[in-house]
């Protein structure tokens, strides 16, 4: 009776432990015949799911798997996974019955036959031949017991396809797994072309490259092997970055984000910052503001001042839309906004230069999903101001500074400027009005000047009209520079007089002036009542240990530009302007005339 009712507990136990594993589920999404393939592909599903297992098969191959789910949680997780296309379209919901030894996680146990549970070892299974060491009213149960498992079927590597059996398996493949094979190859940077699931001569050109590339024959058509290697890369990796659709309701945009490489910061308008999250190198501001089609050229010059947009790189901007790009040893980063409807909608992606490959994916994907929405825009109250608020940052972004600001002047149509030699000596770059660049093509430290170039076509309101001779001593005159550099936008009036037509030791070519300037008015142009410009404002110098008094200046007269120009063959066009201009009118014809000269290193 004893011996029987042991019994009766025993079995009851067994099949309560298979109704538990009957419960567990597994969504089984690669299989492969090496050993050393699985561990690859399971350790970069790891990077995206952190639920991956993988297991030996009955069959002799190794599977990938997420789970342990309940069946119904497997269901679920299929569904969504295969929607999101971040697992492959064949992978399937399965019961476990065929796996065996767990190897990934590296150094987790797992059984035969049982998954999750620890293989003993074969020598502690045997019958033990110690009397006292077994039950004696047991023996049939214990000799159950000791029975080994069946050892692990060794795998055996099936041979690849023949390119006969190679195109028979690819002929099988229905349209969307074939889209799905045009999109990997896009992915890795092999196909161009529109993914329409039809294969023709630019997919195999694309196939042939990326067998070329995996150390594969070139034959321009993939085996079920080599297709399960492209396409699991690319889940893999589209999984490790974590596309989602963020329909950003504040900013008005649509758009799939690499959530897997940033995440939500703050707003700071006109941005919606993403972060970068664990340390990845990724950053995204979408970009959202009502306006028009001067507020869409003045964000375009705005996003040039950011340090994280490099100086070097191509842009373009047209009627109603600008693309920024650039790249320099520390960062790089794509830009695009369009106006639409009274609104400015874009993004911008930052990444590292060492990460150029896969911002390049990243930046496909945010390309062909973004999208504006509704009619709204980004309001200007969210987000948190700053406690202090700093010059030298926007919406909480750094600012790029120059090295020296100083002012100068267009000479004629084409935009050609005159400013001081102290504004571009040593730098290696110049703008002008701080976006536009421009060339030094020539330069006189002796008279202190030097003629700028812009390398794009400027159209600017005014230019100088120069007055061939000097004025009456005591006459007054004018200064139009940009005393504080870029802190304002447009030139600052200095009125003052002309003192003397020579230097306090008798130099010549130099007039000397009465009037309280500021370093970053040297360079501007000095004026007449009549708005003739009679020279070029010259940086304060203080000699030999002297220092002037703070109302003297010198300027460079028009005789000597003169002279200078006709060495380059421009012109000093004359004027024959007359008369005192009201000071307001004044101020505007030097507002179209002078330029904000920067120097950057």
């Amino acid at each position: 009776m004893r011996r029987a009712l042991w019994f009766f507990v025993l079995v009851c136990s067994l099949l309560a432990g298979r109704v538990a594993l009957s419960q567990e589920a597994w969504v089984q999404i690669e299989a492969h015949s090496t050993l050393l393939e699985a561990e690859e592909r399971a350790r970069a599903y790891g990077g995206a799911f952190p639920n991956v297992q993988g297991y030996a098969m009955s069959t002799g191959w190794y599977a990938v798997a997420l789970g342990p789910y309940t069946a119904q949680e497997a269901g679920d997780a299929l569904t969504r996974l295969k929607s999101d296309r971040l697992i492959p379209s064949d992978s399937y919901v399965t019961d476990g019955s065929r796996f065996r030894q767990r190897f990934w996680p590296v150094g987790a146990t797992g059984a035969f036959g049982a998954p999750g549970i620890a293989l003993a070892d074969p020598a502690d299974t045997a019958t033990t031949t110690d009397p006292a060491a077994a039950p004696s009213e047991a023996p049939a149960v214990e000799a159950a017991a000791a029975t080994p498992e069946p050892a692990a079927i060794l795998p055996v590597e099936e041979p690849e396809e023949t390119q006969a059996e190679a195109y028979a398996s690819e002929a099988r493949l229905d349209k969307e797994e074939r889209m799905l094979l045009q999109t990997a190859l896009k992915w890795a940077g092999h196909y161009p072309g529109a993914i329409d699931g039809a294969i023709g001569a630019g997919s195999r050109r694309s196939m042939g490259e990326w067998q070329a590339e995996a150390g594969y024959p070139v034959t321009g058509v993939l085996t079920t092997r080599q297709r399960a290697a492209l396409i699991g890369a690319y889940q893999a990796e589209l999984a490790l970055f974590g596309f989602t659709t963020v329909n950003e309701i504040e900013t008005g945009i649509e758009i799939d984000l690499p959530l897997g490489l940033v995440a939500f910061d703050r707003y700071d308008p006109p941005f919606a910052r993403y972060a970068e999250k664990d340390g990845s190198g990724f950053q995204v501001l979408l970009i959202s503001r009502p306006g028009d089609q001067n507020s869409l050229f003045a964000l375009y010059d705005l996003m040039q001042t950011l340090t994280i947009v490099p100086i070097d790189g191509p842009r373009e901007i047209g009627r109603n839309s600008f693309t920024i790009s650039g790249m320099n040893g520390h960062v790089a980063s794509y830009t695009q906004a369009r106006l639409d409807g009274g609104l400015i909608k874009g993004f911008m992606l930052v990444w590292r230069p060492e990460d150029a490959d896969r911002a390049g994916r990243v930046l496909e994907t945010m390309k062909a999903s973004f999208k504006p929405v509704g009619t709204q825009a980004l309001d200007d109250s969210l987000g948190q101001p700053l406690s202090e608020p700093r010059a030298d940052l926007i919406a909480g972004i750094e600012v790029r500074r120059p090295a020296l600001s100083r002012s100068g002047f267009y000479l004629d149509a084409a935009g050609h400027v005159l400013t001081t030699t102290e504004a571009v000596k040593e730098c290696t770059r110049v703008t002008l009005d701080g976006t536009h660049p421009a060339d030094v093509v020539y330069s006189d430290p002796a008279r202190g000047l030097a003629i700028l170039k812009p390398r794009e076509a400027l159209s600017p309101m005014n230019h100088a009209g120069f007055r061939p001779d000097l004025p009456r001593f005591n006459s007054e005159v004018a200064v139009a520079g940009y005393s504080y550099g870029d802190a304002l936008t447009q030139p600052v009036m200095t009125f003052g007089t002309l003192a003397d037509i020579k230097g306090l030791d008798g130099e010549t070519g130099v007039a000397r002036l009465t009037l309280r300037a500021l370093a970053g008015d040297a360079g501007g142009p000095v004026f007449d009542m009549s708005g003739a410009v009679v020279g070029m404002l010259l940086p304060r110098e203080d000699k030999d240990g002297r220092v002037l008094p703070e109302d003297v200046g010198y300027a460079l007269d028009a005789a000597e530009i003169a002279a200078a120009l006709g060495q380059q063959g421009l012109a000093a066009v004359p004027t024959e302007r007359s008369g005192a201009m009201a000071p307001e009118d004044l101020t505007r014809l030097a507002k179209g005339m002078t330029v904000l000269v920067s120097c950057w290193n």
